[in-house]
């Protein structure tokens, strides 16, 4: 497990996305995963701070812990900001998305694209703080994506 810390404002995104690449890489993900993984951290961390942290009138860190194993890559967001459970949010669903902007809903399109970018998020307040958990899941040598015997 690796861990760092960045300060919890819109200036540490990049670095934070730069992090988890970097660390999914020399666990030996390919490029496609790294990115949707990075896209996921990306709108949590961003939420983490907006809603979570200036909003809220708060100031904070947010801990990146890496969890790397043969099977998965995890990726944990540490936070003492305002709890906010993604997975309780009013999804917007990919129905309304051929509307024209002015009738579309405002809000959660990137609770939902973090959903869809990653195997797993999951959430957790805790006394220590937030935990947002983002897996991916490896491919192991000799097996297809979908689970199956590669030939």
């Amino acid at each position: 497990m690796t861990e760092r810390s960045f300060e919890g404002t819109l200036d540490s995104l990049e670095p934070i996305r730069d992090y988890v690449a970097e660390q999914a890489a020399e666990a030996g993900m390919d490029r496609s995963p790294i990115y949707k993984l990075c896209l996921a951290v990306d709108e949590i961390a961003t939420n983490i701070v907006i809603h979570g942290y200036e909003e809220a009138g708060l100031s904070g860190d947010i801990i990146v812990q890496i969890i790397a194993s043969p099977d998965a890559f995890e990726v944990q967001l540490w936070d003492h900001a305002r709890p906010y459970d993604p997975n309780l949010h009013e999804q917007q669903s990919d129905t309304g998305l051929d509307l024209p902007l002015e009738d579309r809903r405002i809000g959660g399109l990137g609770i939902l694209l973090a959903k869809d970018s990653v195997d797993k998020l999951d959430y957790v307040s805790t006394p220590e703080g937030n935990v947002h958990s983002f897996t991916m899941l490896l491919k192991q040598a000799g097996t297809a994506s979908n689970g199956s015997e590669a030939t």
